[in-house]
C-alpha cells in the first residue's frame, strides 16, 4: 500500500489527478497545485515509498539523474497496481487520471507512461527526465502529455525534456512542451500554463 490523500472532487466527469511528489516531498505537496489547474477534480495524492537519506521518493537512484532501472520497473508497476486498487476502493474511472508529477515524481509517472498504455489518460509533467531508454514503449495514441522543462535547469538538462518529448510522440502522443528559465523550481507561471492547457487539451 501507498500512502496517500483522496479528496473527491465536485464533478464526478472530471478527471482524478494523480499527484507525485519531488523529492523529499510528501502527498501535502501537490494539493494545492491540483486545486489551481481544476478545482472541481478529483485528487489522489501519492507518497514514495523509497526514502532517501529520509528524503520520501518513487524509486531509487544511483546518483544525481542515474536512476536504479531495476527498482524504476519495479516500482513503476507498484504505483499501477496501487491506482488499480484505489479505482475499486474509491470508485472512480481508472481509464479517467491524469498524473500531475514534479521532479521525480515526473520522472514516475513518465515511466508510468513507457510501460502502459492504459496506466493514465494524459499527464502534466514538470521537470522530468527520461526515466528509461531503449524499451519498447506501449501505443500511446489519444493520450496528451504537457512537460514543463526549464531552459536552464541543473538537474534536468534541455535535451533530456526534447528527448522525452521525442520519445512519447513516436510513440503516438501528443506532446506539449513549455519552456520557463526558472532553473529547475516550480513557478506559478508554469503552473498557469500547465492549467490553460489542460483546459484546452482535456
Amino acid at each position: 500500500m501507498m500512502q496517500h490523500i483522496f479528496r473527491r472532487g465536485t464533478n464526478e466527469e472530471k478527471p482524478v489527478f494523480l499527484l507525485l511528489h519531488g523529492t523529499g516531498g510528501t502527498e501535502q505537496d501537490l494539493l494545492s497545485l491540483a486545486e489551481i489547474v481544476d478545482p472541481e477534480a478529483s485528487v489522489l495524492s501519492v507518497r514514495g515509498n523509497v526514502l532517501e537519506n529520509g528524503m520520501p521518493r518513487f524509486f531509487k537512484r544511483l546518483a544525481e539523474g542515474v536512476f536504479d532501472e531495476e527498482d524504476l520497473v519495479f516500482r513503476t508497476k507498484e504505483l499501477k497496481d496501487f491506482l488499480a486498487q484505489a479505482a475499486k476502493d474509491y470508485q472512480f474511472d481508472p481509464l479517467n487520471v491524469i498524473a500531475i508529477g514534479y521532479s521525480n515524481g515526473a520522472n514516475i509517472a513518465a515511466s508510468l507512461l513507457f510501460h502502459y498504455a492504459d496506466a493514465l489518460k494524459g499527464a502534466i509533467l514538470h521537470h522530468p527526465m527520461v526515466p528509461l531508454r531503449d524499451i519498447p514503449m506501449p501505443d500511446l495514441t489519444g493520450i496528451d502529455v504537457w512537460i514543463g522543462a526549464g531552459a536552464n535547469d541543473p538537474i534536468c538538462p534541455k535535451e533530456e525534456s526534447v528527448e522525452l518529448q521525442k520519445l512519447l510522440e513516436e510513440a503516438g502522443a501528443s506532446v506539449e512542451i513549455h519552456w520557463e528559465h526558472a532553473g529547475h523550481q516550480l513557478t506559478m507561471e508554469e503552473v498557469k500554463a500547465a492549467k490553460a492547457w489542460y483546459e484546452q487539451s482535456l
